[in-house]
């Protein structure tokens, strides 16, 4: 591939589109923009591609920030999850625009899916530099309920910390600081991105999350209590069992 323009890109979605796929996934999502029907596992071999191919460029990380924003531009479904794929990176030097173009999207999260694969990009850059929870902090109190929502979601490494350094654990505090914040709200999005950090937390920190239920358990919705505590046992550790799938 020569020249991986937008045409390019969105012709090579619209080549492994399944129309059958595509009205089940627009239910399912709940989508009224576009939705082509391609299979998950096909738009991330896509947009690991385009990432190859773009990073072999002079300026490749500039190169993929203006695909990655052309291809959010679109409001194609698919093609959101590939700008969102293609600056999922831990390790990017000079990480500045790709920072400021991931914040730039979240005013316009409006699906869990969608939200959820730009959140994983947004986590890469927390992690590579923490001070920027200073500024997700000031998403804990947007009118706007996929903002509050992200701000838990991009924040989930700090749940899965097994040994975290002081630092880490006072961040961590911070976090479930906002989400102690989030309990009153009844919206079914918020409410489970608050059982979906306790039940990460509960695999690494037992006795943090239930200390957390035991405060504000009560007045969680029953599901999101529920689900927070899915994988502590009686004792307060961890079951056995902590395969779960992370779909918000």
């Amino acid at each position: 591939m020569n020249m991986l323009t937008l045409e390019v890109a969105l012709a090579a979605l619209e080549a492994a589109a399944e129309p059958a796929r595509a009205t089940q996934m627009a239910g399912y999502h709940k989508q009224k923009r576009r939705v082509l029907g391609v299979p998950n596992p096909v738009v991330n071999n896509l947009s690991q591609e385009w990432r190859k191919t773009l990073s072999a460029q002079d300026d490749g990380l500039t190169a993929r920030c203006a695909l990655a924003q052309e291809l959010w531009a679109s409001d194609v479904f698919e093609a959101r999850i590939a700008a969102a794929k293609l600056l999922t990176q831990a390790r990017i030097k000079k990480d500045a625009p790709v920072w400021d173009l991931l914040q730039s999207w979240v005013p316009d999260f409006d699906s869990w899916a969608i939200a959820d694969h730009a959140a994983s990009a947004i986590q890469k850059r927390l992690q590579a530099q923490p001070e920027r929870l200073d500024t997700v902090e000031a998403w804990t109190s947007s009118d706007h309920m996929w903002t509050r929502r992200a701000a838990l979601v991009s924040t989930l490494p700090w749940a899965k910390l097994p040994n975290p350094k002081p630092e880490e654990l006072a961040a961590r505090e911070r976090i479930l600081g906002w989400a102690a914040r989030y309990v009153p709200d009844r919206n079914w999005f918020i409410q489970k991105a608050i059982a979906w950090w306790l039940r990460d937390l509960s695999k690494h920190d037992a006795g943090r999350s239930r200390a957390f239920l035991a405060e504000h358990g009560a007045a969680m919705k029953p599901f999101a209590r529920k689900e927070a505590a899915k994988y502590l046992g009686p004792a307060g550790e961890p079951t056995a069992d902590t395969t779960v799938s992370d779909n918000a």
